[in-house]
């Protein structure tokens, strides 16, 4: 008997790990694995909650909650503290461990939300890597009261491929990043190096055409290119900008009013509050701040342009305004332009909000609020 159920732990432990090993979209992995899990083991319910650094948690997986866990589209399993949680997050839970009773079971047995099938009890195992944390496995079954020391080991291994996992993922995703920031650096490199080398030679010649010809006609040809070379010159130097930000280093502030000083606008800047900001913030708001001066500079017919940053714990909100032209926009209708609409995904791609403030004559305001 005792052989049999190590080869069972073996054959669970072998086909998740070839799961985790297969995929590199977190939710569709974990969803994948808690079901295998429920069907190796015979327990028949379970969840995933990810808990971030602040110890705000997200209702990743799950599989087979009983009614009055799902109601309104899994509401009480995506608000509200729960005892697991508020163990994890007090760094009391570092091994399975059996959870005497569920307290958003017991919520909802109060409030008689609906039917829980029989379950009232589930252990908690963390999900962790080394010293790495990443959230929680629940699993129970209707009526079983008590997990034996054999089935929390067990689903200590399962948790512990887990994390391990999601940790390899992570890892993965920077090192895209770094491979990104790499070729947008070498390609702002290759631009700087030989197209805008060609087109600031390709202004000289037009304008030593321009003094050495006596015919009006060619003079006016030589003027023509000398124009468009430079138009273009500036054009390639806004992209070599946006590829690798000169001054993106020293900060947000450094590398958007180097950037509004290439555009030839003037940048008032207002901060409030002091910290450092998180890559991906940083990279976002670098990102929309281009795309707003650039607005500016096309749109607004004002070279003087306001940023403002309101730096606070949880939050960075990031103001730039101008007091030009201005247009006709109604919040009830789709953002006019791709440049804009682009801010906005930038924006909500890290759970923040972008908002758009413009009337004729009054000028425009792009508000972008993101958590940090």
């Amino acid at each position: 008997m005792e052989k049999k159920t190590r080869y069972l732990e073996l054959t669970v432990l072998k086909e998740i790990a070839e799961l985790l090993n297969e995929s590199t979209e977190v939710l569709k992995l974990l969803s994948e694995v808690l079901q295998k899990l429920l069907h190796v083991t015979g327990l028949e319910t379970g969840w995933i909650f990810l808990i971030n650094e602040k110890g705000e948690y997200q209702l990743a997986a799950h599989k087979f909650l009983p009614p009055a866990l799902s109601i309104q589209n899994y509401e009480p399993m995506c608000s509200g503290m729960c005892w697991c949680i508020d163990k994890y997050n007090r760094n009391k839970l570092d091994k399975a461990t059996n959870i005497i009773e569920c307290k958003r079971i017991e919520e909802a047995l109060e409030e008689r939300r609906g039917d829980t099938l029989g379950l009232t009890h589930h252990a908690t195992v963390p999900l962790r890597a080394g010293e790495e944390k990443f959230g929680i496995l629940n699993v129970g079954s209707p009526h079983k009261t008590h997990f034996i020391e054999e089935e929390l080991a067990l689903l200590e291994s399962v948790a512990f491929q887990i994390g391990t996992a999601l940790k390899r993922i992570n890892l993965s995703h920077r090192e895209q990043e770094t491979a990104l920031a790499g070729e947008r650096n070498r390609l702002a490199r290759d631009l700087h190096d030989s197209v805008n080398q060609l087109l600031f030679s390709l202004s000289l010649t037009a304008r030593a055409g321009v003094e050495m010809t006596p015919d009006a006609d060619v003079k006016h040809t030589f003027n023509y290119i000398q124009d468009l070379s430079q138009e273009a010159l500036s054009e390639m130097r806004a992209l070599i900008w946006q590829l690798r930000p000169e001054g993106l280093e020293r900060g947000i502030i450094s590398a958007l009013k180097g950037y509004a000083q290439m555009l030839g606008l003037s940048l008032d800047t207002t901060i409030t509050g002091v910290s450092n900001l998180p890559s991906m913030a940083e990279e976002a708001l670098w990102r929309i701040g281009q795309e707003a001066l650039a607005n500016c500079k096309k749109h607004s017919g004002e070279t003087s342009v306001s940023l403002v940053l309101k730096i606070k714990k949880n939050q960075v909100t990031m103001i730039v305004s101008d007091n030009g032209h201005g247009f006709n926009y109604n919040v009830q209708t789709e953002i006019p332009s791709l440049g804009l609409r682009s801010m906005k995904e930038r924006a909500e791609a890290l759970n923040g909000k972008l908002k758009l403030n413009s009337k004729p004559g009054k000028g425009t305001a792009v508000t972008v609020t993101i958590p940090i």
